[in-house]
């Protein structure tokens, strides 16, 4: 929000003939914790009064709504060492999106505001308990049988149809969306009016008509022109960061996306494949440059990182790279669990995946890790690695390692993605499959026998005919098969 809109908002929330369960003023911070507390009870307060935010106000006199200025700086406030919105969104439940505004009033008066969106589908909670406001009093929720089941029968809107921008005119879409980049990335003809393209927007989903416009998130969070424009998707964006050497300590290079998903996706690919690290092949007239990682399932990883976000999770997808590895990363926890990535899908934002996949960003249903795990066996590579932790879902993709360098789990985990891999290509894994995956000399097959050994003995894997006594080129399937 721009330091006018903050004013004008604060200005209608003085209004408010007193403190309700979606609005409380406070002049100066006392604690954390209970800061905390408020935003658990004002989420929940919005949620059941059919609010889509709640807000929290440091600066303004609670009985009478004078606009007094407040000494407390919520953004750069710290709890010990740690900055206060981290703290406090670590200890939410559901991890919800708010957002802390400092802003000048004038001259003498400056204020800090609490933007928080009303709860969905649960109760948010705070250090394990959730808080709803009675008048002008925080109690805990669990005190109020009857309020607590409004929020969870409550009726929520996907993320992907709430509104990102309203009370818009025709003229105004094409100012905000990038119109064209639909058409041409679905290969349709351009409509021959500008009606007739909104049309199509509105039938897609990307914009909603009633007395006038609107811009759905979803439409914003894919053909925004800025996504600093649509304040409520504009922290969706993608972060790139390069850092040197193996771990956080120094970042050499950062760039974050400034537009919709759709428009900024090649580019952000180029970036993101121009900061890889390059093998050089020295051929018999040129001298060429091979990719440590395979382009293709970086590609197919990002766009996954994207269209199985949960949206609703405070975060955005993230890429890290390093010396070592590429670190791909999204808000939420998966669906489906990470073992079963390559042959199951479920995907919570079900219409951006579809518009993702028509526009040609990533593959169809249920074909996507096959051709990630496909890709970095060619390259050679160790397996990759995903880890679901503190909300969000990380898929690890590592540089070139020798057999020899591969630690026993990093074995098991190569071990049964070849066997999915075989699998979900209607083949099995043999000694000699895993052999070829791993180009082992046929004299050392006692190498591969050890991976099998120690893949059947962690559980991942198992024998395709375990009645069969015979010791002759034996086939496995991964354990769920």
């Amino acid at each position: 929000m721009t330091q006018q809109q903050l004013i004008e908002l604060l200005n209608e929330l003085v209004k408010q003939p007193h403190e309700s369960e979606w609005v409380e003023f406070k002049l100066n911070f006392h604690s954390a914790e209970e800061i905390g507390e408020r935003i658990s009870a004002l989420s929940n307060g919005a949620c059941i009064q059919n609010q889509p935010f709640a807000y929290l106000v440091f600066g303004v006199e609670d009985t009478t709504h004078l606009i007094k200025g407040s000494t407390f700086k919520g953004k750069s406030h710290k709890k010990g060492s740690e900055e206060l919105e981290h703290w406090l969104a670590t200890r939410l439940n559901p991890r919800i999106d708010f957002s802390i505004y400092e802003f000048n009033y004038d001259a003498d008066r400056q204020l800090t505001i609490f933007v928080i969106p009303a709860a969905k589908i649960q109760p948010v909670e705070f250090l394990h308990y959730a808080y709803i406001r009675v008048g002008s009093i925080t109690r805990k929720l669990n005190g109020f049988p009857e309020k607590q089941a409004k929020i969870w029968k409550k009726e929520t809107i996907p993320f992907e149809k709430e509104i990102a921008k309203d009370n818009l005119t025709a003229s105004d879409i094409p100012k905000f969306l990038s119109i064209e980049t639909y058409f041409d990335l679905i290969k349709l003809p351009y409509p021959s009016t500008q009606q007739g393209a909104i049309d199509k927007f509105v039938e897609e989903g990307l914009v909603v008509k009633s007395k006038g416009y609107a811009i759905t998130k979803l439409g914003a969070l894919l053909f925004a022109k800025q996504l600093k424009d649509f304040e409520s998707v504009e922290r969706k964006s993608v972060r790139v960061i390069v850092y040197k050497g193996k771990n956080k300590v120094i970042t050499e290079r950062e760039q974050i996306g400034g537009r919709g998903y759709a428009i900024g996706f090649e580019g952000l690919m180029d970036w993101i494949n121009s900061q890889l690290p390059a093998n050089e092949e020295i051929g018999k007239a040129l001298r060429t440059e091979t990719r440590m990682y395979p382009e293709i399932a970086i590609r197919e990883l990002v766009a996954n990182a994207l269209i199985h976000q949960d949206l609703n999770e405070k975060g955005f997808p993230m890429v890290e790279i390093f010396t070592d590895r590429i670190e791909i990363s999204n808000p939420g926890t998966p669906l489906v669990t990470p073992e079963r990535f390559i042959d199951a899908y479920l995907s919570r934002n079900e219409k951006l995946a579809d518009l993702m996949r028509r526009m040609g960003f990533c593959e169809e249903k249920g074909s996507g890790l096959d051709k990630v795990i496909y890709y970095n066996e060619l390259y050679q590579l160790p397996p990759i690695n995903v880890i679901v932790a503190e909300k969000r879902t990380r898929v690890t993709v590592y540089s070139y390692k020798t057999l020899n360098d591969l630690d026993k789990k990093e074995k098991i985990r190569a071990c049964y993605q070849h066997a999915c891999l075989k699998y979900v290509s209607n083949e099995k894994m043999t000694n000699q499959s895993l052999r070829d995956r791993f180009k082992i000399e046929d004299q050392n097959a006692a190498i591969a026998s050890r991976m099998i050994k120690d893949a059947l003995e962690d559980g991942v894997i198992k024998k395709d005919d375990p009645e069969s006594k015979s010791r002759k080129y034996p086939s496995y399937l991964p354990v769920w098969a």
